[in-house]
């Protein structure tokens, strides 16, 4: 699990060291506020739920540095509800 906080590949995948720590930080918070894991893995670490979900592109911080779940609105909290067809 450690291993894969010092390879390169998930350091970049997040913008750095800085935004890698404050993510995981956000996240366990959440977890450990009975927030639900976004992934399949057979563990109780949050750590390692946390790692895996970073892997899986299921979280992301958005440019205010807020936690953001992959495909959620920014504003209601949920997918995007919007058909450009009505326009």
């Amino acid at each position: 699990m450690i291993d894969d906080l010092r390879e390169e590949e998930i350091v970049n995948k997040v913008g750095g060291r800085f935004k890698l720590s404050t993510l995981i930080q956000k996240r366990m918070v959440a977890l450990n506020a009975g927030g639900r894991p976004l992934v399949d893995v057979d563990t109780t670490d949050k750590m390692q739920i946390v790692i895996e979900e970073i892997k899986q592109d299921k979280i992301y911080l958005d440019t205010s540095m807020n936690l953001r779940i992959t495909g959620e609105s920014t504003e209601a909290g949920g997918p995007l509800d919007f058909d450009p067809t009505l326009l």
